[in-house]
C-alpha cells in the first residue's frame, strides 16, 4: 500500500512513555508553583505551627467613690477557646471532641460546629466557645485535657460590682466584644471584654490597660516546648468619682419608699455639687443588677429585664424627658427681671384665673387657671407659692404687662442648659425640647398661640427637660450664676494611687445673669420653705431653698411629682432634684424624699 505502519506493541509503548512524560511535567509544574508562587504562604503556616504568639490580658482598672470606697473589683474566670490550626484533622477525632465540648458546656453540637466552620483553619488566634465557665466545667475539662487537642482554657477576669444595683446606671458594665465593635477597635481580640454602658463605656480607653505578649515554641500537637519571649501586661488606670456611695444608697432607698408610698413605679434623682458640677449621686428606678450582664446573663434573666414595661435599663436621670412644671419658674422669673418685664416689688393681682378672648371671636374666652387665688403677688411670693397667674402674665403678657414671649423664654432657659446636651461623662444623655413657633409649624402644621406661651411659662405644654438639666440649672441659681458641665469623674489614678490626670471642673457659661436678680430668685426659693409650698422643710437644722413642681402630662390628668432644692442656703454644698413619675403632687410625693436625704447628708 506504500504506507509505513507502526506495529501495535510499539504504538502502546509510545502512548505509555507519553503519559509518563506528561505526568512528570505536571508534577514538576505543580512543585514549582507551590515553591515559587505559594512558598511564602506555606512557610508562614509552618512557622505558625512552630511559633505561637498569645496575648496576656491586662487587669481592668477599678472604680472608687470620692472617699476611696471600691465599687467594682475583678474576679478570676475561665473562658473555653479553640485554636483552629491545632484542632484534630481527622473527622472521627473532631466529632468526638465536639461531643465532649457540647456535653460539658451545654451548647449544642450545631452551635460548636458553626463556630469551628466560621473560623480560619490556619489560624492560631483563639476563638471563643464559652465564657465564664463554672468550677465543675473547668474540672471536667482539666481532667480530660489529653482529649482536647486544639482546645484551651484561657484565664480571664470579669467584673464583680459591689452592691451592683445601686450603681448600675452609673457604672454600666463590660461584655465580650462583638464583630461590629471589633471593626471599630481592631487592636482588640474576639475574646476581649469592652465597656458597653455607663462609665465602663465612656472610660474604656482608660480602664482597659495594655495586653502583654507571650511567644512560645509548640510542636504539631500544640504542646509547648519553650517560652521564647514574655512581656508583662500594663494594668488599666483606676477612676475616682465625685460620687458619695453612701449618699447614692440612701437616695435609692428613700426613692424606693416613695414609690411604695405613692404606688408609682418609676423615679429618678440627682445630687450635684454646685461648686464644681460634680455628681454626688444619680439614681434611676427601676434599676438592674449589672453583675448579670458582666458575668454572663441567662436568657431568662435577660428577657425579664427587657420585657419589663418600666424599662430598668433606661437611665431616666439623664435620658428621660418630662414637662418640668413649676420647677422652671425660677428661670422664667430671672428672664423677666433681666428683660425688665417686671421689678421684684411690682405686684400682679391674682384672682385665681385669667381669661383671654379669642382674637377672631371675642365672645369665646379661654381661661387659664391657678391652683388658688393668691391676691396681690410680687415675684418672691409668686415663686414661694408657685402662682400660675403671675407667671402666665410675665411669660405671655396680660393687661398692661408685655410678657417675655416664647423667643425670650427660649433664650433664657437655654442659657441655663435646657434644650441641649450638657455633656455629662455618661452615654446617651438626651437634650429635651424647648418648643418654638417654627417647631410647632413643622411638627403639627399649626401656628403658635398665646396659650402656648402661657403653658411654657409654667413648664407645661410641649416643653421637655431631663432631671439632670433641672439640677444643673438650679445649681447655677444656687452658686450665683455659673453653669457647670456635670461630671461623674474627679480624677484618674494608677495602681499605686498616683494621680494620672486630675479632671478639672469646667464652666459652660457664667455672668449671663445679673447677681442682684439671682439674689431675688434665691430669696423666692428660700421663701418657699418659710411660708410657701415647701414648708415641710422649715424645721430642718439648716436653711434650704427649694421649688416644687406638679407637671401634668397626657390627657388623663396624671402628674409627675418634682422637687428641686439646694442647701445650706447661705453656702450651698448640694443641689438635689427628685422626680417621681405619675407620683402626684411635688409637695406630697417628691419633697419628703429630699427632706429625708438632705437631713441625713448634712448631718454626716
Amino acid at each position: 500500500t506504500g504506507q509505513f505502519e507502526v506495529p501495535l506493541k510499539q504504538k502502546y509503548l509510545l502512548w505509555f512513555f507519553g503519559l509518563i512524560i506528561l505526568s512528570l511535567g505536571i508534577l514538576i509544574f505543580r512543585a514549582g508553583w507551590l515553591q515559587i508562587v505559594k512558598g511564602n504562604y506555606y512557610q508562614e503556616i509552618a512557622e505558625g505551627n512552630r511559633i505561637q504568639t498569645s496575648l496576656i490580658k491586662a487587669p481592668r482598672g477599678v472604680i472608687y467613690d470620692r472617699d476611696g470606697q471600691q465599687l467594682v473589683r475583678n474576679i478570676p474566670s475561665f473562658d473555653l477557646v479553640i485554636i483552629p490550626n491545632l484542632l484534630p484533622e481527622d473527622e472521627i477525632h473532631l466529632r468526638s471532641l465536639i461531643t465532649l465540648l457540647s456535653s460539658t458546656t451545654g451548647k449544642s453540637r450545631q452551635e460548636i460546629e458553626k463556630i469551628i466552620s466560621q473560623s480560619n483553619p490556619a489560624s492560631l488566634e483563639p476563638v471563643l466557645i464559652q465564657e465564664n465557665l463554672d468550677r465543675e466545667q473547668v474540672l471536667i475539662l482539666e481532667t480530660k485535657s489529653w482529649e482536647l487537642s486544639g482546645v484551651r482554657l484561657e484565664e480571664n477576669a470579669i467584673r464583680d460590682y459591689i452592691n451592683g444595683p445601686y450603681f448600675s446606671h452609673l457604672l454600666g458594665y463590660p461584655g465580650k466584644i462583638t464583630k461590629p465593635e471589633l471593626t471599630i477597635h481592631p487592636d482588640y481580640s474576639l475574646t476581649d471584654y469592652i465597656g458597653k454602658t455607663g462609665l465602663e463605656f465612656t472610660y474604656e480607653s482608660v480602664l482597659k490597660g495594655e495586653p502583654g505578649q507571650k511567644k512560645e515554641e509548640v510542636d504539631s500537637s500544640g504542646e509547648v516546648r519553650k517560652v521564647i519571649s514574655f512581656q508583662e501586661p500594663t494594668p488599666g488606670h483606676n477612676l475616682v468619682l465625685f460620687l458619695d456611695a453612701d449618699l447614692q444608697k440612701k437616695l435609692t432607698e428613700s426613692l424606693k419608699k416613695a414609690l411604695q408610698r405613692t404606688g408609682a413605679s418609676r423615679a429618678s434623682a440627682i445630687a450635684l455639687d454646685p461648686r464644681n458640677g460634680g455628681i454626688l449621686a444619680l439614681v434611676s428606678l427601676p434599676n438592674f443588677d449589672n453583675n448579670l450582664f458582666a458575668q454572663g446573663i441567662s436568657q431568662e434573666d435577660y428577657q425579664s429585664i427587657i420585657q419589663n414595661p418600666d424599662e430598668p435599663l433606661f437611665n431616666r436621670a439623664i435620658s428621660g424627658e418630662y414637662p418640668p412644671g413649676s420647677t422652671i419658674k425660677p428661670l422664667i422669673a430671672l428672664a423677666a427681671l433681666e428683660e425688665n418685664i417686671i421689678s421684684p416689688e411690682q405686684q400682679i393681682y391674682c384672682s385665681g384665673v385669667i381669661g383671654i378672648p379669642n382674637q377672631y371671636n371675642p365672645q369665646i374666652i379661654t381661661y387659664f387657671r391657678d391652683w388658688k387665688a393668691h391676691g396681690a403677688t410680687n415675684l418672691i411670693k409668686a415663686i414661694a407659692q408657685s402662682g400660675n397667674v403671675y407667671f402666665y402674665t410675665i411669660g405671655g403678657g396680660y393687661d398692661r404687662i408685655e410678657g417675655l414671649g416664647i423667643e425670650r423664654i427660649s433664650k433664657y432657659v437655654r442659657l441655663f442648659g435646657l434644650g441641649q446636651s450638657l455633656g455629662i461623662d455618661l452615654p446617651n444623655e438626651w437634650s429635651g425640647l424647648i418648643p418654638s413657633r417654627a417647631w410647632k409649624e413643622e411638627t403639627f402644621g399649626e401656628r403658635w398661640y398665646l396659650g402656648d406661651t402661657y403653658h411654657a411659662a409654667i413648664g407645661q405644654g410641649d416643653i421637655r427637660v431631663t432631671p439632670l438639666q433641672i439640677t444643673a440649672a438650679i445649681a447655677a441659681v444656687a452658686n450665683g450664676g455659673k453653669l457647670y458641665y456635670p461630671q461623674v469623674i474627679d480624677k484618674i489614678i494608677d495602681s499605686d494611687k498616683n494621680i494620672v490626670r486630675d479632671i478639672k471642673s469646667e464652666i459652660i457659661r457664667k455672668d449671663f445673669i445679673k447677681s442682684k436678680n439671682i439674689q431675688v430668685v434665691q430669696q423666692g426659693m428660700r421663701e418657699a420653705i418659710i411660708s410657701g409650698s415647701s414648708q415641710a422643710l422649715f424645721d430642718l437644722p439648716f436653711k434650704v431653698a427649694g421649688k416644687t413642681g406638679t407637671a401634668q402630662f397626657g390627657t388623663q390628668g396624671k402628674t409627675h411629682a418634682w422637687f428641686t432644692s439646694y442647701a445650706p442656703f447661705d453656702n450651698p454644698e448640694i443641689v438635689l432634684t427628685v422626680l417621681i413619675e405619675e407620683g402626684g403632687g411635688g409637695s406630697q410625693a417628691a419633697l419628703p424624699v429630699a427632706k429625708e436625704v438632705l437631713q441625713w447628708y448634712l448631718s454626716q
